[in-house]
């Protein structure tokens, strides 16, 4: 059941308003049987796997509780990490893993028959996987008590509004909360249901428009040069941070609504100054996480510049592997591991020219360079994030050099599958979420509208919403565009 559904449409109204209408004692019973009729109505044969991790993750955590032995507390941290990071790896990584196994043993004319899993990839493993992880090391360390009621921790690992794709939960942030008594406020609620069409905007408007050209270049590259890739791909650093942070202000706006107050996933990422900046406003939860349970774990930067470095390295080559099975996730994720480094070993060079050129570093014109220069280097790593295969980008970035004119005429628009109405609707919603971004650095734009008059306030929803109705991508002849997190 997707978001942008008929389903959810009705399936979420149903399960909030029962959710105030029954006694409270009752209320995560309830909300713990939509969640698995959620999850299961993507495919009922894959609950059982979020219901296995459940119980070892569970049953973990209540062992390390009782325990005060410490090598007790270490076995079962150790059979919680092999189980749950092993089903993972069945599931996502075993086929990716044998291809190349079998690549590096033909090398030295060995062939070795490993047999091929045909699995479908479950919805949304990676982020309850991770959630259910970080609540047995959180409970490890102390930072959090063993959950004995195994109903409430069923809950708190398939929450329906983050189950698919985040944002990652900790336990000690939002475990307790199914504990809370949550009344109807009709304020709170207004401020969800916001949020919620603000998201769908974001993907009927924004995304899956930008998705047209981005699929259609990116599928056949070998058929586009120049701007037209550079138009795909710039397209496409759009379209992710649209189609994700349109997932994610749902979660939060339907957590919202109910009382719940889920991680904020996203600040103003294309703004950031520095590639290290950008991941501290990009996917929030999941930075954090490979923060606080391997780059801290590991040594952070405490043990000196060459650690901190292969520290860097390590999390961001196996964050772009938690993203996909793939070389282009690895490269992309290396790719930002490689800027942080290199960023880290020109800094001093980088303040000595400073200093000789006598530049003036907190003018808008140097801040605004940094942001260019950061979206460029964030958008040419996006290029292997989407191309479909490792080949397939290095047709992307071979052609991309190519110089052509004329590729905003209406004749190349159609080649991209995009005529001149979409192509400006499409430049309008980059020129939309940039601005609304930018109004969102200093203030709470919901905030802000609350304090508006009736008039302009439902001026500004009824826009969102017939926008969404009008010109929004969906309907017959449509391939409706799944969240491209909830692959993964």
């Amino acid at each position: 059941m997707a978001f942008i559904s008929l389903e959810f449409l009705v399936f979420f109204p149903v399960v909030a308003i029962t959710y105030f209408i029954l006694p409270f004692s009752l209320r995560w019973i309830w909300l713990l049987i939509s969640s698995y009729y959620f999850y299961m109505s993507w495919n009922p044969k894959y609950a059982g796997l979020i219901v296995l991790s459940t119980l070892i993750t569970y049953l973990c955590g209540v062992l390390i509780g009782k325990s005060s032995n410490k090598k007790v507390k270490n076995v079962w941290l150790i059979i919680s990490l092999i189980s749950n990071l092993g089903i993972l790896f069945i599931f996502k990584y075993y086929n990716f893993f044998r291809l190349n196994s079998r690549r590096i043993l033909s090398i030295f004319n060995v062939s070795l028959n490993i047999p091929v899993f045909d699995f479908l990839l479950p919805v949304g493993i990676s982020f309850y996987t991770f959630q259910s992880l970080s609540y047995v090391m959180d409970v490890y360390r102390g930072d959090t008590k063993a959950e004995k009621n195994l109903g409430k921790y069923a809950l708190f690992v398939s929450f329906f509004p983050q189950l698919t794709a985040g944002p990652i939960g900790k336990s000690k942030e939002l475990l307790y909360q199914f504990n809370e008594k949550h009344y109807f406020d009709y304020d709170r609620v207004k401020n969800g249901l916001i949020l919620m069409a603000w998201g769908a905007f974001q993907k009927v408007f924004i995304a899956d428009r930008l998705a047209i050209v981005v699929n259609t270049v990116y599928d056949s590259p070998g058929n586009y040069k120049g701007f037209q890739i550079i138009t795909a791909t710039i397209f496409f650093t759009f379209q992710i941070y649209c189609d994700f942070s349109s997932y994610s202000d749902i979660a939060v706006g339907a957590a919202e609504v109910m009382g719940f107050r889920l991680t904020r996933n996203f600040r103003q990422p294309y703004f950031s100054k520095s590639v290290k900046e950008f991941w501290r406003r990009w996917h929030i939860s999941l930075s954090t996480w490979f923060k606080d349970y391997l780059y801290i774990p590991l040594g952070g930067n405490r043990k000196g510049k060459l650690r901190t470095y292969l520290n860097t390295m390590i999390v961001f080559i196996l964050s772009g592997l938690w993203h996909g099975a793939a070389m282009n996730f690895i490269i992309w994720g290396t790719l930002h591991g490689v800027y942080q480094v290199l960023s880290g070993l020109l800094k001093p060079a980088k303040l000595k020219l400073i200093k000789i050129l006598n530049i003036r570093t907190e003018v808008f014109s140097y801040k605004l360079f940094q942001m260019l220069t950061t979206f460029t280097l964030v958008s040419f790593a996006w290029l292997f994030f989407r191309a479909t295969t490792f080949s397939s980008a290095q047709i992307l970035i071979r052609n991309m050099f190519y110089f052509n004119p004329w590729i905003f005429s209406r004749s190349y628009l159609g080649l991209m599958g995009i005529d001149s109405k979409d192509f400006f609707m499409s430049i309008l919603g980059i020129f939309i979420i940039i601005s609304v971004n930018l109004m969102q650095v200093r203030r709470n734009l919901r905030v802000q509208l609350s304090r508006q008059n009736a008039v302009f306030r439902w001026a500004i929803y009824f826009s969102c919403i017939l926008a969404i109705l009008i010109f929004g991508i969906y309907g017959e002849g449509y391939d409706e565009q799944q969240f491209i997190y909830s692959q993964f």
